[in-house]
């Protein structure tokens, strides 16, 4: 019985060896497959809840600026309104003095002046922060993962985060007191020899406001880079390169030259087309929200609307220029408000502004960041 079954097998030998290696070769294929599953499964799942927690991260960096953006604005506002102290005008026109239309046409530059500060220092205190803190988001996060911890040093320990954050002081001072300089400056030019008698519709009063940002965001050779598309707001945001570390520059420590590298990772994003274009957006909301706010002194009266016998457009309104100076003076506490303002709500939900900082942090919470 068994010989024939032998014989059969000798005859067949090398089939059943090449059947052999085939099963054994599908059964260690299939082991090899279910681990390299197994393996990609376990990195995908890896990955998913790495990118959760850095999305989450995100989102509460975020946060934290819009409520940084927030707390900062009554600062701001303060810093503007010292230098341009518009209350002491109007408190010396209830006395009747001798000179009255010289304090009017003081009054006339220091109104539009503050407002129009305003909204540009306010832009680029939204645009500033929102770049600062995903920078050091981006550090932060680093820092939080293992890959950084392989190291026995962070990558942006508190000292540096204090010392590069504190570079935003230069907007609310120097940065703040050259702009002031300039928009005054621009401010003077197209509206002094303008007579407080003089009535202005609300479309005249955009064409001016146009004028005057024309002025002010005129490339200058003191101000930019000939070589680069730089704008020419930026100077107002952060102090040049030389002048970035003054006080330490006679004692280097490690900790500076980290906050340097972040100052200059921090430069090169304020002249890149990205910020060029999201500052001017930002402005276009901002100077566009401050004709909407001055547009509710603007709407024609119902006896207006009667005699013309129709629907009056605001176009048709003309206020004198002296009794646009004072709502023009008060727009200030609108668009430096800390309490939830049109104005602000617009910069912080802008959908740019949210592109913008994702890439900003994208680009800083990666490992190749790190390895640059």
């Amino acid at each position: 019985m068994l010989k024939p079954v032998w014989n059969f097998i000798k005859r067949h030998k090398k089939k059943f060896i090449v059947a052999g290696v085939c099963i054994g070769g599908v059964y260690v294929l299939g082991k090899y497959a279910q681990k390299k599953i197994r393996d990609m499964q376990e990195r995908e799942a890896a990955e998913y809840i790495a990118q959760a927690r850095r999305q989450y991260h995100f989102e509460s960096n975020q946060r934290t600026c819009n409520m940084t953006v927030l707390s900062m604005l009554p600062t701001l506002r303060d810093a503007i309104m010292q230098p341009l102290n518009s209350e002491s005008l109007t408190a010396l026109l209830k006395n009747r003095p001798s000179n009255k239309l010289e304090i009017w046409e003081d009054l006339k530059i220091i109104s539009f002046t503050r407002s129009i500060v305003a909204v540009y220092s306010t832009c680029m205190l939204v645009v500033l922060l929102r770049i600062q803190l995903n920078v050091i988001g981006g550090y932060i996060y680093l820092d939080n993962t293992a890959i950084s911890k392989n190291g026995t040093v962070p990558l942006a320990p508190p000292e540096v985060q204090q010392q590069y954050l504190s570079s935003i002081h230069h907007l609310l001072g120097e940065g703040l007191s050259e702009l002031i300089t300039v928009v005054k400056h621009a401010v003077q030019k197209i509206l002094g020899s303008l007579s407080l008698k003089e009535s202005l519709s609300l479309q005249d009063l955009e064409q001016f406001l146009q004028q005057i940002r024309q002025e002010v965001e005129k490339p200058t050779l003191h101000r930019t880079n000939s070589l680069k598309s730089v704008s020419p707001l930026c100077c107002y945001m952060m102090p040049d390169e030389e002048n970035a570390l003054r006080p330490q520059a006679c004692g280097i420590t490690e900790k500076d030259t980290t906050t340097a590298k972040l100052l200059n990772e921090t430069r090169d994003l304020l002249e890149s087309p990205d910020l060029s274009s999201v500052l001017s957006n930002s402005l276009n909301k901002g100077f566009s929200r401050l004709l909407d706010n001055m547009a509710e002194f603007f709407r024609p009266s119902n006896q207006d609307m009667r005699e013309s016998n129709s629907s009056s457009s605001l176009s048709s309104v003309s206020l004198p220029l002296a009794k646009i100076i004072p709502i023009i003076n008060g727009q200030i506490n609108s668009l430096c408000s800390e309490s939830p303002s049109y104005f602000v709500q617009d910069l912080l939900t802008m959908q740019q502004m949210k592109e913008f900082a994702a890439n900003i942090y994208e680009a800083f919470s990666t490992p190749q960041q790190f390895e640059k």
